[in-house]
């Protein structure tokens, strides 16, 4: 079984990219073949909206025809077993390399004739995501329904996908050298301390869980 983790933060060693290192960790204790891929070391662009994915009868039906260095990328993708997407939140969304590459890898994959059936393989996925914000601003802000949105696209497409929530994350090591006055330091930190090891915990669970309910 092979498994791929996409890291859609430029912030390698943080948050996001531990945790997917945790789910890939227990990805492998259960057996399967594991791959990080991080998209801001890639130079690739969004969906230009050719179509070419769309063609009647074409070779094309269902895949991406860009060629760029995200393109072996979705060639591994469609072959593999799961998918671990990672992404931290700005602005209230993923990263913009993120959002980039989600236009790339499901959009081939979308069916005009019927939304209900995609063009997609069938493969257990799910969403890692770390965030600044806790999670009682989540209805101000419209978090569910942004996490909800989607989890629900991937299991159209794919047919299961679950998600991983870690909030009121540490930002940087050292507060005291940047303007973040209104954070408080010292409980970010024990946070990080204390229930970040929580959130790695529930990421290897979540990378075996979806090698062994295979």
């Amino acid at each position: 079984m092979k498994v791929i983790a996409i890291n859609g933060s430029p912030r390698k060693g943080w948050n996001t990219e531990t945790l997917l290192k945790k789910a890939l960790e227990g990805a492998g204790a259960a057996g399967a073949e594991t791959e990080m891929v991080h998209l801001y070391d890639l130079k690739f662009r969004g969906c230009v909206s050719c179509m070419a994915c769309k063609l009647q009868n074409g070779k094309s039906l269902g895949r991406c025809v860009q060629r760029d260095e995200l393109t072996p990328v979705l060639e591994r993708l469609h072959e593999a077993d799961a998918v671990i997407l990672g992404s931290p939140i700005y602005f209230s969304e993923v990263t913009g390399e993120m959002r980039s590459f989600i236009e790339r890898f499901l959009f081939q994959y979308l069916n005009y004739d019927d939304f209900r059936k995609p063009l997609s393989p069938a493969k257990k996925c799910a969403w890692i995501y770390t965030m600044n914000c806790p999670e009682e601003l989540f209805d101000q802000m419209g978090y569910h329904n942004l996490f909800q949105r989607y989890e629900n696209w991937m299991k159209l497409y794919f047919g299961h996908c679950e998600t991983l929530l870690a909030t009121d994350t540490m930002q940087v090591a050292d507060y005291s050298r940047y303007h973040l006055g209104r954070f408080d330091a010292e409980a970010k930190r024990l946070r990080h301390e204390t229930v970040f090891p929580q959130d790695c915990q529930k990421a290897f669970e979540l990378g075996r869980r979806l090698v062994a309910e295979n």
